[in-house]
C-alpha cells in the first residue's frame, strides 16, 4: 500500500468527515460494478485499505509518525472477493446498508440514537419553529416498538453525517409520547421524516432507504431559484445589487447543481459552473482556477472581491468564518432593527465606547456622492470595526428615529446630509452628538475641513473620559426589507399550493374536485332561488298596488277589509340598542327625527310619517325613526323634565303623546318638537302667536285647554313668559276632552308635519336645550 492520503486525495490534516467524503466519492467511481476498467477492482481494494487505515486512530498515528502503513503485529486484510456486489439480494438491501465500507447488521442496531436526539412538543414549538427561519431542521418521528425504525437507523446516521455538518439541525420525536404534535404535523406512519423550514413542516412520504432521495427532497424544499446560475451577461447586474444592503458571493464549481451548504448560507449566492463556455469571461476576469472550488465575496467594489477562497473541497467551518468576517458592506445602511443591533450593539458601562457614525440621507441618486465620500473615509480610517462603525440611514424610511435625534440641543434644523455620532447605552437609550456642518462630499470646497473635524471628533469621543452631549430615547427601526401585503398574499398562496401538492394524492384529487363542485353548485342554486323569491315578492306587491286603492301612501285591497302595511325601510326604531348610534354619537350637523307611537296607532302613524319624510330620504344628515311609548315613555318624560327651566313633576298621559315628532340634535344637545296642538305648530306667526295663545290657554275658565302642554294654569299673570318656559312644559296631567271643538283625531295628528319640517330646516323652530341626553332604559 502506498500513501493512503494520496490514494484518497486528502491532506494529512483532513478530518474524519473529509476522509469519509473522499472515500464515498472514490468508491462510487471505482466500484467494480460501475467501472469497466480492468484495474478498477485493484483500485477499489486500495481505496478500502486506505480508508480502513485512516479511520483507525492508532494505525493512522503510527503511519504519520513512522511513514509505515503496517503496524507491528498487524497485517492488512486480504484481498476481498467482490463477486457479491454482482448479485442483488433484496433481503440484504432491506436489512443492511453499505456505508463507509461497513455493513450495519440488524443485530448491531438499537434505538439509542433516536432517544439521544429526542425533543418534546414544547421544545419543538418554542425553540425549533423560531429557529427554523434561520436554520432548517430534519426531524425523525419514531417509537420504541417500531421494527421499521430499527431498519432505517443506519440511513438516519448517514443523513446526519451528510447534512448536520453543513448547518442542518437534527432532532427526533417520540410519536407515542408526543401524539398531539404528530397529529398536528400529519404523521402518516412510523418512521417518518419531516423537514422544518421557515416555520413550515413538510412530511417526506417516500421510503427512507435512500439517502440520495432524502437529500433531493430537502433540496426541493428550498425556495425556487434561491441560488441561480450566472453567465457572463448577468454577473454585473448581480454584483451591482449591493444596494439591498447585502454582500454578494460567487461560487465556482465543476458540478451542474449547487450544493446544499450554499443554499442555507445567509449571503446571496450566484452559482457559476466551471468549464462552461458561457462563463469564460467571469473566470478570466477574477482569475479563477479551473481545478478548485472557489468562493468570492464582494462588497461595494464589484471589480475586486473583498475575500476569496480556492480549495478542492471548501470546509464548512472555513466558509462560515469567511462569510461572518465579511458579511457587512463598507458603509452599510441601518435598514432594520436587527441591522442596528448588529452594527451598533448596546453596551453599558464598558471602559471603551463603541461609536456609530451615521450619515442622514435620502433615497435619491443626488446623495450618492456624500455617501461615497463617507465610504472612502471609512476605508481610510485607522479605526477598527469594534470601535467605530460607519453607516448611513434614509430619513424618509426611518422618520421616528431621525426625529428623536433631531430634537436635542445643538441639533441641525434640517438633519439631511448631516453626520451624527451615536453611542448606545442600552436598547432604547442613546447618547449622540451632531457634527456642526453639512457633509457635502469630497468635491465640495469644505471637504478637507469637514473631514478633519470628523476625525478630531472621533478621537475625542473615543476617550473614556469624554461624554457625548445629547441623550434620546429611540424606538425600534422599521424593517425596510419586510414583505408587502401583495407579497405576503402571494407567499400564502404558494404555501397553500405546496400544501395541497404535498398532502393530496391523485386518488384524493377527484373526491376533492367533486366536493368543490358540489359546494359551488349549492351556492349557485341558493342564489338563483333567492333571486326567484325576490322577483315573486316584487310581482305580488305590484299586483296589490294595482288592484287596490292608494290612500295616503297605504295600499288598501278592495276585496279585503284588512289594511296592507307597506314595507317601510326608511324608519329605524329608537330603543336601548340603537340609542347611542341614533342620538348620542351623531356627527355634527346631523339630526334624528322620530315619531312617538303606541301599539294601537303604530301602523297608521308610521305609514303617514313614512310618506311625509320620504322626499328627504337622500339627505345624508337626516335619520328617521320611531319610538314606542311602551318602551320610551320614561325616557320622554325625563327629556321633557330636562328642558324645563325649573324642575317639576310631570304627569304624562301616553295617549296625548302619540303623534309627537322630535328632531334630536345629538351633538349640540337640543331638540325641536312637533305636536298637532302645540302653539308653534298652529298656523300663524310662530313666536308671537305662541305667546298669545299660551296666555289664552292659561286664562280659560277651567284651565284645561293648555294642560296638554304641561303649563301651570292655576296662577297666570299678564307678563310675557319666555318661549323656553312656555314650550317646554309638555303633555302634563290631562287629556283633551271631547266636549271642546278643537279635538284632534288620530288620522289628523301629522297633518301639520310638512309645514313644521319646512320651518325646521329653515331654522325657525324653537330649540329646547338640555345638559345631557338621558339614558334609554331597556325593558
Amino acid at each position: 500500500l502506498g500513501d493512503p492520503y494520496k490514494i484518497l486525495g486528502v491532506q494529512k490534516s483532513a478530518t474524519l468527515q473529509d476522509i469519509r467524503k473522499a472515500y464515498k466519492q472514490l468508491a462510487k467511481e471505482w466500484h467494480p460494478d460501475k467501472n469497466n476498467d480492468p484495474a478498477a477492482e485493484n483500485r477499489f481494494v486500495e481505496i478500502n485499505q486506505a480508508y480502513e487505515l485512516l479511520t483507525d486512530p492508532e494505525r493512522r498515528k503510527h503511519f504519520d509518525t513512522f511513514g509505515v502503513a503496517v503496524e507491528e503485529g498487524s497485517q492488512f486484510r486480504k484481498k476481498q472477493d467482490y463477486s457479491q456486489f454482482r448479485r442483488f439480494d433484496p433481503l440484504d438491501e432491506l436489512f443492511s446498508t453499505q456505508a463507509g465500507g461497513f455493513k450495519f447488521k440488524f443485530q448491531d442496531r438499537d434505538i439509542t440514537l433516536f432517544h439521544k436526539l429526542s425533543i418534546t412538543t414544547r421544545a419543538y414549538e418554542n425553540k425549533l419553529v423560531p429557529k427554523s427561519y434561520r436554520v432548517p431542521h430534519l426531524i425523525m418521528f419514531y417509537s420504541d416498538w417500531c421494527f421499521a425504525c430499527l431498519q432505517v437507523e443506519p440511513i438516519w446516521r448517514r443523513v446526519i453525517e451528510e447534512l448536520e455538518p453543513i448547518g442542518f439541525g437534527i432532532a427526533t420525536v417520540h410519536a407515542e409520547n408526543e401524539q398531539l404534535l404528530a397529529r398536528k404535523i400529519g404523521i402518516h406512519s412510523l418512521p417518518c421524516l419531516v423537514v422544518l423550514m421557515d416555520g413550515k413542516a413538510s412530511v417526506y412520504k417516500e421510503t427512507l432507504y435512500s439517502v440520495q432521495k432524502i437529500v433531493e427532497f430537502v433540496r426541493n424544499k428550498f425556495p425556487y431559484k434561491l441560488v441561480q446560475p450566472i453567465l457572463d451577461d448577468n454577473v454585473n447586474a448581480f454584483l451591482n445589487g449591493w444596494v439591498d444592503n447585502r454582500v454578494r458571493a460567487l461560487i465556482f464549481e465543476r458540478q451542474e447543481s449547487v450544493r446544499l451548504r450554499y443554499l442555507i448560507s445567509p449571503s446571496p449566492f450566484l452559482f457559476v459552473q466551471l468549464n462552461s463556455p458561457n462563463t469564460e469571461n467571469i473566470q478570466k476576469k477574477f482569475k479563477v482556477p479551473l481545478d478548485f472550488e472557489t468562493l468570492l465575496l464582494f462588497n461595494e467594489n464589484v471589480n475586486r472581491p473583498v475575500a476569496s477562497l480556492s480549495m478542492s473541497d471548501i470546509p464548512i467551518k472555513t466558509m462560515q468564518d469567511i462569510i461572518n468576517s465579511n458579511k457587512y458592506l463598507v458603509l452599510p445602511r441601518l435598514s432594520s432593527q436587527g441591522m442596528f443591533d448588529a452594527l451598533c450593539p448596546p453596551e453599558w458601562a464598558r471602559p471603551r465606547k463603541r461609536l456609530c457614525v451615521v450619515l442622514v440621507s435620502e433615497d435619491t441618486p443626488y446623495h450618492d456622492e456624500p455617501r461615497q465620500a463617507l465610504r472612502e473615509f471609512a476605508q481610510e480610517a485607522p479605526y477598527s470595526t469594534e470601535r467605530v462603525r460607519f453607516t448611513y440611514i434614509f430619513q424618509e424610511k426611518q422618520t421616528e428615529f431621525v426625529s428623536a435625534l433631531a430634537n436635542g440641543e445643538g441639533s441641525p434644523a434640517e438633519p439631511v446630509l448631516h453626520v451624527v455620532i451615536i453611542w448606545r447605552r442600552d436598547a432604547n437609550h442613546i447618547k449622540y452628538e451632531w457634527l456642526p456642518h453639512t457633509w457635502n462630499g469630497a468635491k465640495s470646497q469644505e471637504w478637507n475641513e469637514t473631514r478633519d473635524r470628523l476625525e478630531s471628533t472621533l478621537q475625542r469621543l473615543l476617550h473614556a473620559s469624554e461624554a457625548l452631549s445629547c441623550e434620546a430615547v429611540i424606538k425600534e427601526l422599521i424593517d425596510e426589507h419586510a414583505q408587502g401585503i401583495m407579497s405576503k398574499i402571494l407567499s400564502k398562496l404558494l404555501q397553500t399550493a405546496d400544501f395541497f401538492k404535498d398532502n393530496i394524492t391523485r386518488d384524493q384529487l377527484l373526491p376533492l374536485l367533486s366536493i368543490l363542485a358540489t359546494i359551488l353548485f349549492i351556492i349557485a342554486g341558493g342564489y338563483i332561488l333567492s333571486y326567484i323569491v325576490r322577483m315573486e315578492e316584487e310581482n305580488i306587491k305590484k299586483q296589490q298596488y294595482t288592484n287596490g286603492q292608494n290612500f295616503n301612501g297605504i295600499a288598501f285591497n278592495i276585496n279585503k277589509k284588512k289594511t296592507a302595511m307597506p314595507q317601510i325601510r326608511l324608519l329605524h326604531e329608537l330603543r336601548a340598542e340603537t340609542y347611542n348610534g341614533m342620538v348620542r354619537m351623531l356627527k355634527p350637523g346631523c339630526r334624528t327625527i322620530v315619531v312617538l307611537v303606541d301599539s294601537q296607532s303604530k301602523n297608521k302613524l308610521l305609514s303617514d310619517f313614512h310618506r311625509i319624510v320620504w322626499p328627504y330620504r337622500k339627505n345624508k344628515t337626516l335619520m328617521f325613526g320611531h319610538v314606542s311609548l311602551e318602551r320610551g315613555l320614561d325616557w320622554y318624560k325625563c327629556l321633557l323634565t330636562l328642558s324645563l327651566p325649573e324642575p317639576r313633576d310631570l304627569n304624562i298621559n301616553p295617549r296625548n303623546c302619540i303623534g309627537t315628532v322630535l328632531s334630536l340634535n345629538g351633538h349640540r344637545r337640543y331638540f325641536c318638537m312637533y305636536h298637532a296642538k302645540h302653539p308653534e305648530c298652529i298656523k300663524g306667526k310662530a313666536s308671537k302667536r305662541m305667546v298669545k295663545m299660551t296666555k289664552h290657554f292659561s286664562n280659560t275658565v277651567d284651565g284645561t285647554d293648555g294642560a296638554f302642554m304641561g303649563f301651570d294654569t292655576s296662577d297666570s299673570d299678564d307678563t310675557e313668559t319666555s318661549d323656553l318656559e312656555q314650550g317646554s312644559r309638555l303633555l302634563d296631567d290631562a287629556s283633551v276632552n271631547d266636549k271642546y271643538t278643537n279635538v284632534v283625531f288620530q288620522g289628523d295628528l301629522l297633518d301639520g308635519l310638512p309645514n313644521w319640517l319646512d320651518r325646521l330646516f329653515e331654522g325657525t323652530t324653537h330649540r329646547y336645550y338640555i345638559n345631557y341626553w338621558p339614558d334609554f332604559a331597556s325593558k
